[in-house]
């Protein structure tokens, strides 16, 4: 299933988690971690398994929980306490390699077993650049990763903290510095090369939805699909830009026909422009994503 936008929610937030029920976004991204205080751990494991318990008709909007990094003694009371409510996937932080996911999904058979859920039922997404070590590392989930992993997306501010930066911006043209644009071509190169869905990476300024707009399509131009939003207003914006417009879907249509009319052909024209097989490929895979938006919608 393509999710267009994942909604960071507080765990320990009850005001927060009631309003999130209505919001427009795809998947919400119950949190465990960064949005919660260590003495309130207990609470939102508490509150978040309970949310899941009574919310289970996902058709509309899937439920996620954001676990507490792997190497910290916070994950697995983490993990024991939401899968009870049979959470549609964990976001993992803080991931250092494919060893971690892997690690992960041995975790989730053992507790699906426990509570008679279907085994690899529950699905990963990885925040697969907030170490240092995790640039050096994407070769790993080329050699084997487990196929619970469904989404990968990359992080800008924890890396820039993990590597000692100051700031993660290029002082000259305003846009990310080299390190997280290593990170986000990996994310994306390696989203593809595994057939699993690239995510966008948070958009901080919450307030600027003119510059998320315009972000969420530089992302879908380069490759990726969704994107994950800090604020709630952020959802609709994000779910406008990774659909596809009427017109972006009447010139795929045109281009399949165009091959179909001319079979065994590899290169034809069309409105002056010389298309060959990327082109169709693109085409069908934009159709693809309009036809699956459609029907969830």
């Amino acid at each position: 299933m393509i999710i267009r936008s994942w909604l960071f929610v507080p765990g320990d937030s009850e005001r927060k988690l009631e309003k999130a029920k209505t919001n427009p976004s795809d998947a919400l991204i119950l949190d465990l971690e960064d949005s919660v205080s260590d003495d309130r751990q207990e609470l939102a494991r508490e509150m978040v398994r309970k949310y899941l318990q009574e919310r289970k008709d996902r058709k509309r909007q899937q439920l996620w929980v954001r676990i507490n990094p792997l190497d910290t003694e916070l994950s697995l009371p983490d993990l024991a306490a939401v899968m009870p409510g049979a959470p549609d996937g964990i976001c993992l932080p803080k991931v250092y390699s494919a060893k971690d996911v892997n690690k992960l999904g041995n975790y989730l058979s053992a507790l699906e077993a426990r509570e008679g859920l279907e085994i690899g039922a529950t699905k990963i997404l990885v925040v697969a650049t907030e170490t240092a070590a995790s640039l050096l590392s994407f070769h790993t989930y080329l050699e084997g990763v487990t196929d619970r992993m469904a989404a990968i997306t990359w992080g800008a501010e924890d890396l820039s903290a993990a590597l000692g930066a100051s700031d993660n911006m290029h002082a000259s043209s305003g846009g990310y510095d080299d390190p997280y644009l290593m990170a986000k071509s990996l994310c994306l190169a390696a989203a593809r090369a595994l057939d699993v869905q690239p995510v966008g990476v948070v958009y901080v300024n919450y307030q600027d939805m003119e510059g998320l707009s315009t972000d969420c399509l530089n992302d879908r131009k380069t490759g990726f699909i969704g994107k994950i939003a800090i604020h709630p207003a952020q959802a609709e914006v994000i779910n406008n830009a990774f659909t596809p417009s009427d017109e972006e879907i009447k010139y795929a249509k045109r281009v399949v026909a165009v091959f179909e009319q001319n079979p065994g052909v590899g290169v034809v024209g069309l409105d002056g422009k010389m298309l060959d097989m990327p082109h169709l490929k693109q085409a069908r895979n934009l159709l693809s994503l309009a036809a699956e938006i459609a029907q969830k919608e």
